[in-house]
């Protein structure tokens, strides 16, 4: 008999049904000679500090460095009884081989060996690995199962990464903590992540705006742009400049001097990588990294009707495309009918722009099962992120977007003019996205229809008009271009460095696909990080971090080094004992570095109000979606809620509003400054609720107290949305 041991129960639960284990038992799936079990994503953490040494239970100076001689781990507290399963199942007798059948990347394999070592198994072990949770997928992988010793390196490569992010992470943060008494956080990736935030803050504050100018002329409805010949560019800075020409241009007669004519091809765009996709989704729906992150997982684990999420290619492996066909009959409905059908009937190229191997290391890019998807049971959300996945899937078969480009050049008084028109030939992958612009930031001087012209004709000028604007300082990060910068932060380094910079490229920039999500998240949760609307900013207490921690935490350099390494012990090139005995050299220098830094902390967000448990004053802090009041005590850990932002809207301006207070005295309050006590809200939302269905107020509870106790915890914000109806 074989046991299975997956990630998550929904696996397992695939598998099962899969392998003919139907059978449910406690904690497992039972039958067919099998035993399917589940993690419940880590089950065994490394130990905390504490565990060690008593000398490390409390926070002080003397302490540190903390590097332990010998590793120990600990089991979870709030999953240990499925590890007590797993262990039992383990050493069943009846269990002859063990099977590693979680997510398919270094971090699944760290959480299955754990267990198997702390377990004390030593039984004979397989590994499953698969991209997709439909059926075929899984029966292939079986019929494939790869001896798990092949898995051996890149098990050291995530233990390796797990304990020197502890060794860092830790001692600089008991440091930093210790030495100016406030709540300090840093770590090797979330730090240099928060200073690139921090970066482009400065460069907004030092920016300066500069006035521009241009000319733009009218002649037979086509508007023509001047351009400066010799630097290339549409604007001047120079004023004066301009209103000599417009001067020069009165009374005279445009000629034109060029009419050209050229048809273009723009192929479709790459297939989406995880990145890519929480990106487009926060530009799109306002969804944060962790929610697109969150629905992905449900859309491959729960509805299999996409392939596995945390992957950084943006390509198919050429054994992919024997499948295509498959994945296409399972679209092939609605909507998507009309693209999907004619793709079925012809013949697809051998070796299409999107498939290649070379650019594919654990998984391929994110595209549809060969299972039909059931939109009855898919929540809004899921259905518009399948929807952008499967367009993109359709896209990226269709042929290129076809248009002709005409570019017309004028003459007046010696400078030129220039006139741009597009017109569509063959839409292509264009009519995949029907009427979704993919291209809403189109230039206005390509948007007009151009009459036919020809060179050598004159045509008098209607209309003469000096333009004038002003420089833009760069965007402030939103959740979907931080994600973008954190995979590519090589503007970031400081260094210059060829090689750091071209290893930070390959490996994928600061963290990892899977994990980037969970850093913002826990920037946030710091009150490092802050947001106003859709704009992430530093807080008071960030700023003063990034002065006072360690340069080296603050680069990306060392994420790029750590990285290169890894991969290095993940391909047994590099022996693990060096890179860790590497690590404590570190740790140890990193706490020294601290203790010898000038520097002060001062907490600017002090309120007169005093903490109940300790009586100390409490600190006001924005979390992401709430106002919250905390100890500044690190050890005490109070937190209240006084203000959450809630899904309600407002009824007259249609924005989401804030709850204020609790109980009886709840209130609903909007940024356009209407008031409704929690109460009225209610009635309210009673009378106009026959549109509104039960499940609908449920999912909106749900969503709404899971949402604050991640923030908060217990308290009475929770009991206030108890009482929540639509």
């Amino acid at each position: 008999m074989q046991l299975v041991v997956t990630e998550k129960p929904s696996v397992a639960q695939a598998i099962s049904h899969v392998i003919g284990a139907k059978e449910r038992k406690d904690g497992y799936m039972e039958g067919n000679g099998f035993l399917v079990s589940w993690c419940v994503g880590h089950l065994v953490e490394l130990a905390q500090p504490e565990m060690y040494s008593e000398a490390w239970k409390k926070w002080s100076y003397e302490s540190l460095p903390m590097i332990p001689e010998q590793w120990q781990h600990e089991v979870k507290k709030e999953t240990a009884t499925q590890y007590k399963i797993l262990k039992n199942l383990m050493h069943d007798t009846r269990v002859e081989s063990v099977v590693c059948a979680t997510d398919a990347g270094r971090e699944g394999e760290l959480i299955f060996r754990l267990v198997y070592e702390q377990a004390g198994c030593r039984k004979p072990m397989k590994r499953l690995w698969i991209s997709s949770m439909e059926e075929s997928a899984i029966r292939d992988g079986f019929e494939n199962l790869k001896p798990g010793s092949d898995y051996d390196s890149l098990y050291q490569s995530a233990l390796c990464r797990q304990q020197a992010d502890w060794l860092v992470g830790l001692n600089a943060t008991r440091a930093l903590t210790c030495k100016y008494n406030a709540q300090l956080s840093c770590g090797r990736v979330q730090t240099p992540t928060l200073a690139m935030i921090a970066k482009r803050e400065e460069e907004i504050r030092k920016f300066v705006p500069k006035s521009y100018y241009g000319l733009q002329l009218q002649a037979e409805g086509v508007v023509f742009t001047w351009k400066d010949e010799k630097s290339g560019s549409y604007r001047s800075f120079q004023k004066e400049r301009i209103e000599n020409i417009q001067k020069k241009l009165y009374g005279k007669k445009l000629q034109i001097i060029k009419a050209d004519t050229k048809v273009k091809k723009q192929g479709a765009p790459q297939l989406y990588d995880l990145t890519q996709l929480q990106r487009e989704a926060n530009q799109k729906f306002g969804f944060s990294a962790k929610e697109t992150l969150n629905i992905m997982q449900r859309l491959y684990e729960n509805h299999k009707v996409l392939t596995y999420p945390r992957t950084d290619s943006r390509y198919l492996t050429a054994d992919v495309m024997g499948t295509i066909k498959e994945r296409l009959q399972a679209i092939n409905a609605g909507a998507y009918r009309e693209f999907a059908a004619p793709l079925i009937r012809r013949e697809l190229p051998k070796k299409p722009a999107f498939v290649n191997d070379a650019k594919v290391s654990d998984h391929h890019a994110i595209i549809p099962t060969e299972q039909a998807p059931n939109y009855i049971h898919m929540s809004n959300e899921e259905r518009k992120i399948y929807d952008m996945v499967v367009r993109r899937f359709l896209a990226v078969m269709y042929p290129a977007y076809e248009y002709e480009e005409s570019v017309l050049t004028g003459e007046v008084a010696g400078e030129h003019f220039y006139a741009r028109g597009t017109r569509s030939l063959h839409m292509g992958w264009k009519a995949v996205y029907e009427n979704q612009s993919e291209d809403e930031e189109e230039e206005e001087l390509k948007r007009q229809n151009l009459p036919v012209m020809q060179k050598g004709q004159e045509f008098s000028i209607s209309n003469i008009r000096l333009t004038e604007g002003k420089t833009k300082p760069p965007a402030q990060f939103t959740e979907g271009t931080l994600i973008a910068a954190m995979e590519n932060p090589v503007r970031y380094m400081e260094s210059g460095n060829k090689e750091m910079a071209k290893t930070l490229g390959e490996i994928g920039g600061l963290g990892t696909v899977a994990t980037r999500a969970d850093i913002i998240e826990k920037l946030f949760s710091s009150f490092l990080l802050e947001k106003k609307g859709e704009d992430i900013y530093t807080t008071a207490k960030a700023r003063q971090l990034l002065e006072l921690v360690p340069e080296d935490l603050r680069k990306p350099e060392l994420t790029a080094e750590w990285e290169m390494k890894l991969s290095k012990i993940a391909e047994g090139k590099l022996s693990d004992r060096k890179f860790m005995n590497e690590i404590r050299t570190y740790s140890t220098d990193l706490v020294k570095e601290i203790k010898t830094a000038e520097g002060t902390f001062r907490h600017d967000n002090m309120t007169n109000k005093l903490c109940p448990n300790c009586g100390k004053r409490l600190l006001a802090v924005n979390g992401k979606n709430s106002r919250m009041l905390v100890c500044q005590d690190r050890e005490c850990g109070y937190r209240q809620t006084i203000a959450k932002i809630t899904n309600a809207r407002c009824p007259q301006c249609h924005k989401r509003m804030e709850l204020i207070g609790s109980g009886e005295n709840a209130s609903f309050v909007c940024k356009c400054g209407y008031k409704e006590r929690l109460s009225k809200f209610q009635e309210r939302r009673k009378k106009e609720g026959a549109g509104v269905s039960k499940r609908d107020v449920q999912n909106y509870l749900k969503k709404q107290q899971k949402e604050a106790k991640q923030e908060t915890g217990s308290n009475a914000m929770l009991d206030a949305l108890k009482n929540i109806k639509l």
